[in-house]
């Protein structure tokens, strides 16, 4: 800033970021479980990795070699830092094993390895996490066929997609394109447009290889989905230059490891958009400026602030903790995440060009991307074109109790929407929210007005979704799905060769030693192994959706407490439901031989890597 009063520079380590006191991480040993994990790992274990992984042996050779890191673990160098392991928080690591030297560091079984080992392998689980894995929200209707692109022709090449009928054909149970877009029995995951504006730039990065991919899936009449084609494309070299290519299901030896790597491309791409755009962009990012406002424009009395309060607990810290370690140059993102230093920039062009408050909320967000319909008729006001897709599915009974509490809570408040208008603090919260902590965005014709009943109770139901289930399903997922590398590889190392490839003889010689070294390195899958299994982790001191801590002060309104019970038991009741849906073989997204249950919107759990449990805020 000393040259330029617009610019701003970060404080960098080993300055912390000023987060206010009573935003910070609880001081007792207990509290600070994660907190003090996630350091561990970032300063000392990520070190240790680095120094113990020489250049000789950085490639996974087997796929047994992946298997050792549950079974046996890694021996780490360790030297001088012994003293520092024997005080980590980290129940993993079995220090001293050579004479204060070497460490063992041994992952947990992920959970996507628990109940098949090579699920993931295959077609159907490919789709399944497309509806009830850790990035759930991708996913849309197909409307038009083939897709095309909103990017500008004459930098990127033609609109359409090279998807061609007879690409797909074979593969719709006899139905023609038009008939199977009639009955809303395609879908896609589209990352085209996302990726292909950056691919240049990450295709020149060191070790980086990418596509933009479209995915397109089929809804079969047994209600589950199918991958039918994966497109791949790189940016047009020239006037004839192939820079699309179209892969399907396949139907021998060579096209089978082609449309495995197609599928891990696919995976690595999903992995960035999860993380980059839809975990920190839509819940950490965008939360962040409501809780800022809330501290500088409410009092602490203030009933609106009292209802966000335990929504809001731990997010500015978590954030700082994220922006010096995780997201900050050459941080643990940028080194494990295809997009490599280009991944904020991905991040900040999602939210210039996609993000919209307006269509944070499941509801709308469901109808957004086609995958439910507005109908009255139906409980939650929408009908889903998918029936079992178990994140809408459980997402909308969490959806309905949080609308019901808020509602009662607000209308006890403000009988009357004169008294929302005329609220100077409240109104003081949601102008600086827009105005100054979205300030790119603050012109922008969709911000929802609050100026009645509904307004307040809209805005604060979105809210608190974000910061509760809708972070819980794309966060407490990311180890037991991602831990096991080759199931969603967070980088890919190596394109497709094409047959007139110098690399095509070598894959078609070994297309397994190709395969994985396609996929991230040994240091880079245990660096991203470490970290995701932290970011997993519940602490002990975690405070879970109707629940709150002191719940004898926060209100002295015997009204407001008995309607906060009511919502605890209709989260209790959630519960029972969802683990009713888990056991029942009709739900094949959730429930078949060896088929995880879908548990990430399930709202208890204990300690630890659950692969379940809604905690009120994002508080890791």
């Amino acid at each position: 800033m000393d040259s330029d009063i617009t610019a701003e520079s970060r404080v960098e380590k080993p300055l912390p970021l000023y987060v206010p006191r009573d935003e910070q991480f609880e001081e007792s040993k207990q509290n600070t479980f994660s907190a003090g994990r996630l350091k561990a790992v970032l300063h000392t274990i990520i070190p240790s990795l680095k120094a113990t992984i020489s250049a000789e042996n950085h490639d996974f050779s087997g796929f047994s070699d992946i298997d050792i890191l549950y079974k046996e673990g890694l021996l780490l160098k360790v030297g001088l830092q012994d003293e520092i392991w024997k005080n980590l928080p980290l129940p993993k690591v079995v220090t001293k094993i050579q004479e204060s030297s070497e460490g063992m560091l041994k992952y947990d079984t992920p959970k996507i390895l628990s109940r098949d080992k090579f699920a993931w392998l295959r077609d159907d689980e490919f789709a399944r996490q497309a509806v009830s894995g850790v990035n759930p929200v991708s996913i849309e209707s197909l409307k038009v066929f083939p897709p095309k692109s909103n990017l500008d022709p004459e930098i990127y090449g033609p609109q359409e997609s090279a998807f061609k009928e007879e690409h797909i054909l074979g593969h719709l149970n006899g139905l023609s394109v038009s008939q199977a877009l009639e009955e809303n029995k395609l879908f896609i995951i589209d990352y085209h447009d996302v990726y292909l504006p950056f691919l240049d730039r990450i295709n020149s990065l060191d070790g980086r290889k990418a596509y933009a991919t479209r995915t397109l899936f089929f809804l079969t009449p047994l209600g589950t989905l199918k991958p039918i084609a994966i497109e791949l494309s790189l940016p047009p070299a020239g006037l004839n230059s192939r820079s699309k290519r179209v892969v399907t299901p396949p139907m021998d030896a060579t096209s089978n490891w082609v449309w495995q790597l197609a599928k891990a491309h696919v995976c690595s791409n999903d992995a960035g958009v999860h993380q980059l755009v839809n975990h920190w962009l839509r819940t950490h990012a965008s939360l962040e400026p409501f809780i800022l406002a809330a501290h500088r424009q409410m009092s602490a009395m203030h009933p609106i602030f009292k209802l966000l309060d335990p929504h809001m607990r731990y997010t500015l810290e978590i954030n700082a903790l994220a922006r010096q370690n995780l997201i900050n140059a050459d941080g643990v993102i940028e080194s494990c995440f295809t997009p490599g230093r280009y991944c904020m920039e991905i991040s900040a062009a999602a939210y210039k060009s996609s993000w919209r408050f307006d269509k944070e909320g499941l509801p709308a967000d469901l109808i957004r991307r086609g995958m439910a319909v507005p109908d009255p008729t139906q409980p939650h006001g929408l009908k889903l074109l998918i029936e079992d897709y178990p994140y809408a599915q459980d997402g909308l009974l969490i959806w309905s109790a949080i609308e019901n509490w808020v509602r009662t809570y607000v209308e006890r408040y403000y009988p009357d929407s004169s008294l929302v208008c005329n609220d100077k603090e409240l109104q003081a919260w949601y102008s600086e929210s827009i105005n100054v902590g979205h300030f790119d965005l603050r012109d922008a014709d969709w911000w929802p007005k609050l100026e009645t009943t509904d307004d307040l109770v809209s805005v604060l139901t979105t809210i608190i979704w974000l910061a509760s289930a809708q972070h819980a399903a794309l966060n407490f997922g990311q180890y037991p799905y991602g831990g096991y590398v080759p199931n969603r590889p967070p980088l890919m190392r190596r394109l497709i060769p094409e047959e007139n490839d110098p690399e095509h003889a070598n894959f078609l010689a070994d297309p397994q030693k190709y395969y994985l070294l396609a996929l991230p390195s040994l240091l880079q899958a245990t660096k991203f192994m470490a970290v995701v299994d932290i970011l997993s982790t519940h602490s002990p001191d975690e405070e879970y959706i109707g629940e709150r801590q002191q719940p004898s002060i926060w209100s002295g309104d015997a009204e407001i407490i008995e309607a906060f019970y009511e919502f605890s038991a209709e989260i209790q009741q959630i519960e029972k439901e969802i683990d009713k849906r888990n056991a029942d073989p009709r739900l094949k997204h959730r429930c078949g031989a060896g088929v995880l249950p879908y548990e990430l919107l399930a709202p208890s759990s204990g300690p630890g890597v659950t692969c379940r449990g809604v905690p009120n805020s994002v508080s890791i």
